[in-house]
C-alpha cells in the first residue's frame, strides 16, 4: 500500500518483510536468482533501501523465498474447504489438485534457483516440527476421506500416506519423465487399488472364475481329471 506521496505505507518489520517475500516470489520463478533488488523493490512498492532494513542480503531474502514456497499453510488451508459433501471421487481430484499446485509450485521454485534438492530447513527448524509439519497435512488429507472410510481397505491415515507419494511422483518432473499423471488418473488408481474388497453379487463372475462363472481353479482340476 501506498501513501499519497508515493512512499510505501509504514509496516512493522514483519509484515513488510512477508510482502517483499510475497512480491519477490513470482519474480524468482520469472527470472530466477539474476532478478534485481530494484525489480523487488518496484513489485513490492517499497524503495530499494527497505529491503535491506528488514534482510541482511539478498541472499537472506532468497532464502526467505524458498521457505515461503515450501510453507504447507495455503496448502492446508485449501484443504479445509473441500467440500466435504461430494462423492469420494470428486473430493479426492480436488485433493491431488491442491497437492499437485503446492508441489509444482516447490519444484518451480527449486529450478528457477537451479537447486536440484529442498533447501535446508531455516534456523530453528528441527526434524521434530518437520515430522509435526507431515502429519498435519497427512491428517487433514484423511479427513477428506473419513466419512468414506468403510469404503476403503486401509485406514483414512494410510490411504492419505499413499496419496501424498503417489501424487509426489506422478508430479515431480524427474520422477514421471515428463508425462505427470492427471488428478484423475491418480485418485482412479487410489480408488481401485484401495477400494474394499465386497463380496461378489450371487451369479456375478468373480476374479477367481471364467466368463462363464466356473471357479478357474475348479475347472482346472476337472481338466486334469479328465
Amino acid at each position: 500500500m501506498r501513501t499519497r506521496t508515493g512512499r510505501a505505507s509504514r509496516m512493522p518489520p514483519d509484515e513488510r518483510r512477508a510482502a517483499i517475500v510475497e512480491a519477490t516470489l513470482p519474480l524468482v520463478l520469472r527470472d530466477g536468482p539474476s532478478v534485481s533488488t530494484r525489480q523487488i523493490a518496484e513489485a513490492a512498492g517499497v524503495a530499494e533501501g527497505t529491503i535491506f532494513r528488514v534482510f541482511p542480503d539478498k541472499d537472506a531474502l532468497m532464502r526467505a523465498v524458498l521457505e515461503r514456497g515450501f510453507d504447507p499453510r495455503d496448502a492446508m488451508a485449501a484443504l479445509a474447504t473441500v467440500d466435504r459433501s461430494l462423492p469420494l471421487r470428486e473430493r479426492l481430484i480436488t485433493v491431488v489438485e491442491i497437492v499437485q499446485e503446492r508441489l509444482r509450485g516447490a519444484f518451480g521454485l527449486l529450478g528457477a534457483l537451479g537447486l536440484h534438492r529442498s533447501p535446508r530447513p531455516p534456523e530453528g527448524w528441527d526434524a521434530h516440527r518437520r515430522d509435526e509439519a507431515n502429519e498435519a497435512f497427512r491428517a487433514a488429507v484423511a479427513d477428506v476421506v473419513a466419512g468414506d472410510g468403510e469404503s476403503l481397505r486401509v485406514t483414512p491415515a494410510e490411504f492419505a500416506h499413499t496419496l501424498r507419494l503417489l501424487t509426489f511422483s506422478a508430479t515431480h518432473p524427474l520422477i514421471c519423465e515428463g508425462r505427470p499423471m492427471t488428478a484423475e488418473a491418480i485418485v482412479d488408481v487410489l480408488l481401485i487399488g484401495m477400494a474394499a474388497r465386497t463380496s461378489p453379487t450371487p451369479g456375478s463372475p468373480t476374479p477367481d472364475a471364467d466368463p462363464a462363472g466356473t471357479p478357474v481353479a475348479s475347472h482346472h482340476a476337472r481338466t486334469i481329471e479328465v
